[in-house]
């Protein structure tokens, strides 16, 4: 394995949904000279500002070395891979993995620091372990058969197809399952077989946000009742005029897959707020245990652990 020393350094921040990582994320950037690279799967949508939780920015022309390019601003920092795909259209982990590397590059190549910053783990993972992902384009009659299955028969299934896997799959995750199930029963090995860690092309640090429950759920609840009031039902009305499915991964997502049954009449707003909230909490459960497995990450409860953590690390970088 390829020592670390001497590669280029890129900070993760990660943590649990409404963990405190933008905020946390701008004052590391502001301070570090920094670049942010979002990795929120949910985040990448344009349309979808409200139910996501996006930070408010503005698209504007950048001079750079390499030339002038349209970027993504919050409060005079630079993000990258945000606010910039079509909700009908989907964006794979290894299309993650790529296009981050890329950023994280040519943050560097201007003398910046990129900070990978968000809690969907399969994205984290794919660039911090450098996976080589299974490129198995989708089979639309093969998804269509799996879809009609429910998430225990299609557990059952991906169990016997690849019983490694399953160990670390979200259980709750119908289109990962699916996926890995279409890459297994198309290539006829094992999905976990295929996704190989690869050499280290960045030093990497890992901080994350351990935020005690109670704090957390009480920051779900708010601002679960503050995209309400910022307007989210409408947010997704248009989206339904504009004829995006319910069915797209965008819509499938946490923050609009609950207004489904609201849109035709089955369930109160007042239903579908607090279910909202439940959903958000088991999500950010989910996350912190996926993210409590891996020993590599530097937890801090406040901004000054991180911050030192951030700064030693950085003290001597090439």
């Amino acid at each position: 394995m390829k020592k670390k020393e001497g590669l280029p350094k890129v900070v993760v921040l990660l943590g649990p949904t409404a963990s405190g990582k933008t905020s946390w994320s701008l004052k590391l950037a502001e301070k570090y000279n920094g670049e942010i690279i979002s990795a929120d799967s949910r985040q990448i949508y344009k349309k979808m500002n409200i139910g996501t939780a996006k930070e408010p920015g503005e698209w504007r022309w950048w001079f750079t070395k390499s030339g002038p390019r349209r970027t993504y601003f919050v409060n005079d920092v630079p993000h990258h891979l945000i606010d910039f795909l079509d909700p009908g259209k989907r964006f794979t982990v290894a299309e993650f993995r790529d296009q981050a590397i890329k950023y994280c590059k040519f943050a560097h190549s201007h003398g910046r620091i990129p900070f990978i910053v968000g809690g969907t783990g399969l994205y984290i993972s794919a660039l911090v372990d450098n996976f080589a992902i299974p490129r198995v384009p989708p089979n639309k009659k093969l998804r269509a058969s799996l879809e009609e299955k429910s998430n225990e028969d299609l557990m059952l299934l991906l169990e016997k197809l690849d019983p490694e896997i399953t160990k670390s799959i979200d259980k709750k995750n119908k289109r990962r399952i699916i996926r890995a199930l279409e890459v297994c029963i198309m290539t006829g090995e094992s999905f976990s077989s295929q996704r190989k860690s690869g050499e280290p092309i960045f030093d990497i640090l890992q901080v994350g946000i351990d935020a005690p429950k109670e704090l957390l759920y009480d920051r779900i609840s708010v601002r679960v009742d503050e995209m309400i009031a910022g307007g989210l039902v409408e947010e997704i009305e248009k989206l339904l005029k504009q004829k995006y499915s319910w069915q797209l991964p965008s819509m499938s997502g946490i923050g609009y897959r609950q207004f489904q049954k609201y849109f035709i009449n089955e369930q109160s707003l007042e239903e579908t707020v607090e279910l909202l909230k439940r959903d958000t909490r088991r999500f950010a459960r989910r996350q912190k245990t996926w993210f409590k497995r891996d020993t590599r990450i530097n937890w801090c409860e406040n901004f000054e652990q991180v911050n030192t953590f951030v700064g030693q690390f950085l003290k001597n970088k090439q």
